[in-house]
C-alpha cells in the first residue's frame, strides 16, 4: 500500500495539472451530492407503520414567503423624503417610477368608504385607530415589520403583528406592515390614508408617508409583548398584596418600561402596574392569574406615556418579564425504578414534544422515549438516551399503534389533535425539523398529497388502536391543554403518581412554550387541503368522535368542525 502511494506522488508531482483536475473534480461532484440531499432528503417518522405510496396529487400554487425588517439604523441617514429599499426586499414586480402618485380606481373617498366597511368586519380582532403621519427618518410604529408589494392584506398585517404580541399594526403605501407598541406621532386626515392594498383591493393600506392603524383587539393575548416583556393582562388586586408582590415602589412618572425593568433588576417574573405604583412578584395561589378582568378596567393612562395603560390601585396591569422562574427547572431521573411504564402516545404532529415538556416541568422528572433523536437529547431532554423499559423516567413518548407495542404499556395519556392542524405540523417537521417549516415546494409538490394520503387514515388508527387495546388510557385533547393548561396538567400529573404543588404548576404557566414552538413566520397563506381530502378526513374526525363517545369520553372538540 506505500508502494502504491508513493508511485502515485510522485506522478503528481511531474503532471500537477493533472492532480488539480482531478481536485477540482472531486469538490463539484461533492457538492452536487450535498445539495441533491439537501433538497430530497427525507428523514423518517419514528415509528410509522406506512410507506409512502407512489400515487401522484395536485399541485398547489405558490405564494412567496414575506420577508422581515425589524431596524431602521439604515433610514437614519435616508433624506426625509427617500424610501428605504434594502437588500433584504427585492420585488418581482414593476414598481411605479412616480410613487407619489396611486391610481384613482373609483377616487379616494370611494376607497376609503369600502375599507371603512372591510374595518367594520375586522372588528372582532382589531379596531382601527385612524390615519397617522409617518416617517422614514423616525418611525410612528418602532416594532416588526414587513413589506409585500404583491399579496399585502389588512388581516395578513393584523395577524402578524398579534402572533408577536404588538398592540398595534399600521399599513402604508398599500403594501408595508409595521408593529408597535406606542404611536409615536400625529393624527393625519383620513383622507390621506387613499391607497389600496396590494392584494385586496376592497380595503385602503394607509397612503404616502401614511399609516392606517389598528389597535389590536387581544385575539392572542398570551403573546402579546412589550419589548422583552409578555403581556398577561388585567387583574383584580389580591387580598394580601404586600405577600403576593412583595417587592413595590411608587413611581411617579410610571410606564410599562419603568415598571418591567424595575422588577426585573429584582429578578421577579411578574410585572404589576397599579397606577403609580410598580409591584413585582411570582405567579402563586394569592395571584394565579387564572381570572382575567376586562381590560377597559385597567385603562388609566401611564403618567409619562400618553400611549400607555398603567392600571390602577384596584385593577393591576401585568406583564412577565425575562426574568425566569426557577421553581418549575429543576429535573432529574427517578430515584428508584418505576413500577409501571406509562406511554405519553399521540400521533405524530399532536404536541407530544411538548407535552413532554409540560409534564418534565410540573413533575420535575425526565421522561422518556421509544426512539432516539439526538436533537432533543440536546435540547434538555435527557431521558431521550436512555432505553424505555430502563424505569429511570415518568413516561414514554411514543407514536406506535398496534396491539403489541401498545400492551406494553401499564397505562398511558393520549394526546389527540386536529387532525388538519396535526397533519401539518409533521409534515413540516418531516421536511423541515421540530421548529422549522417545509418548503413551498414540497407543499406544491407531490409530497404533500402523497403525505396526506399515507397519514391521514393513521391518524384515525392511532387513537382507535389506543383505545382498544389500551389498559388504562388518559384522553387528553392537545386542544384542550392549550385553552386550560392548569387543569389538564393536574389531570396528566394525577395519572403518573406525582404530586405536583399548584405554586409549581403556576410556574409551568409561566414557561410553557419551551423551545419547540414554531414562530408562525411562514405560515400558509393558503389552504393545502383540497375538497377531496377535507372529505376524506371528516369521515376519520366523525369515526374517532364515536369512538370516543361509545366509552362514555367527550368527543372531539367543536372546532375540528366545519373544514
Amino acid at each position: 500500500m506505500a508502494k502504491l502511494l508513493l508511485k502515485l506522488q510522485r506522478y503528481f508531482r511531474r503532471k500537477p495539472v493533472r492532480f488539480f483536475t482531478l481536485l477540482a473534480l472531486y469538490l463539484a461532484a461533492g457538492s452536487l451530492v450535498f445539495l441533491h440531499s439537501g433538497f430530497s432528503g427525507e428523514p423518517a417518522v419514528p415509528g410509522s407503520p406506512r410507506s409512502p405510496a407512489a400515487a401522484e396529487g395536485p399541485g398547489l400554487p405558490y405564494l412567496g414567503v414575506m420577508q422581515l425588517s425589524r431596524g431602521f439604523k439604515a433610514a437614519a441617514t435616508m433624506p426625509a423624503g427617500a424610501r428605504r429599499h434594502g437588500p433584504w426586499f427585492k420585488s418581482t414586480s414593476k414598481e411605479p417610477s412616480d410613487r407619489g402618485k396611486s391610481r384613482d380606481n373609483g377616487g379616494p373617498r370611494s376607497r376609503a368608504l369600502r375599507g371603512r366597511s372591510g374595518r367594520e368586519k375586522e372588528e372582532d380582532r382589531a379596531r382601527y385607530i385612524g390615519c397617522y403621519e409617518d416617517s422614514t427618518r423616525q418611525r410612528t410604529l418602532r416594532g416588526m415589520s414587513f413589506f409585500d408589494y404583491k399579496k399585502m392584506t389588512v388581516f395578513r398585517c393584523q395577524d402578524n403583528c398579534a402572533e408577536r404580541g404588538y398592540l398595534y399594526a399600521g399599513l402604508e403605501f398599500g403594501a408595508e406592515c409595521y408593529c408597535g407598541h406606542k404611536i409615536q406621532a400625529s393624527n393625519a386626515s383620513e383622507s390621506e390614508c387613499n391607497m389600496e392594498c396590494k392584494g385586496e383591493r376592497s380595503n385602503t393600506c394607509g397612503g404616502i408617508n401614511r399609516l392606517s392603524i389598528y389597535r389590536l383587539e387581544l385575539a392572542q393575548e398570551s403573546a402579546r409583548r412589550y419589548g422583552s416583556a409578555i403581556f398577561r393582562g388585567c387583574f383584580r388586586r389580591p387580598e394580601n398584596v404586600s405577600i403576593a408582590l412583595p417587592a413595590s415602589q411608587l413611581m411617579l412618572n410610571m410606564s410599562v418600561d419603568k415598571c418591567v425593568d424595575f422588577c426585573t433588576e429584582k429578578e421577579f417574573p411578574l410585572a404589576a402596574l397599579a397606577g403609580t405604583t410598580c409591584r413585582c412578584g411570582f405567579p402563586s395561589t394569592l395571584f394565579p392569574l387564572h381570572e382575567r378582568e376586562d381590560e377597559q378596567l385597567c385603562a388609566h393612562k401611564c403618567a409619562a406615556e400618553e400611549f400607555e395603560s398603567c392600571g390602577s390601585a384596584e385593577f393591576l396591569l401585568v406583564y412577565q418579564t425575562q426574568v425566569q422562574d426557577n421553581r418549575c427547572m429543576d429535573r432529574r431521573f427517578l430515584p428508584s425504578r418505576a413500577k409501571q411504564l406509562v406511554a405519553l402516545a399521540s400521533f405524530p404532529g399532536a404536541g407530544n414534544t411538548w407535552a413532554r415538556h409540560l409534564i418534565e416541568l410540573a413533575t420535575g422528572f425526565y421522561t422518556g422515549s421509544y426512539y432516539f433523536d439526538g436533537s432533543l437529547y440536546n435540547k434538555g431532554f435527557k431521558g431521550e438516551r436512555d432505553h424505555w423499559r430502563s424505569g429511570r423516567t415518568i413516561c414514554i413518548k411514543t407514536h406506535e399503534s398496534g396491539q403489541k407495542e401498545i400492551e406494553s404499556f401499564d397505562s398511558a395519556i393520549l394526546l389527540i389533535r386536529n387532525p388538519y392542524k396535526a397533519l401539518m405540523a409533521e409534515f413540516n417537521r418531516k421536511y423541515g425539523g421540530h421548529i422549522g417549516f417545509a418548503a413551498h415546494a414540497h407543499w406544491k409538490g407531490k409530497e404533500w398529497p402523497e403525505f396526506v394520503a399515507n397519514y391521514a387514515p393513521w391518524w384515525a388508527t392511532h387513537t382507535l388502536d389506543w383505545l382498544r387495546y389500551g389498559k388504562k388510557v388518559l384522553v387528553v385533547h392537545f386542544e384542550d391543554l392549550k385553552r386550560d393548561l392548569f387543569v389538564q396538567l393536574q389531570r396528566m400529573v394525577a395519572l403518573l403518581g406525582v404530586t405536583a404543588c399548584e405554586d409549581r404548576l403556576l410556574c409551568v404557566e409561566g414557561q410553557k412554550d419551551g423551545n419547540f414552538k414554531r414562530s408562525g413566520l411562514r405560515k400558509l397563506e393558503y389552504d393545502p387541503y383540497t375538497p377531496e381530502m377535507r372529505k376524506a378526513i371528516s369521515g376519520y374526525i366523525r369515526t374517532v368522535d364515536a369512538a370516543l363517545k361509545l366509552r362514555n369520553l367527550s368527543g372531539v372538540p367543536e372546532d375540528y368542525y366545519p373544514r
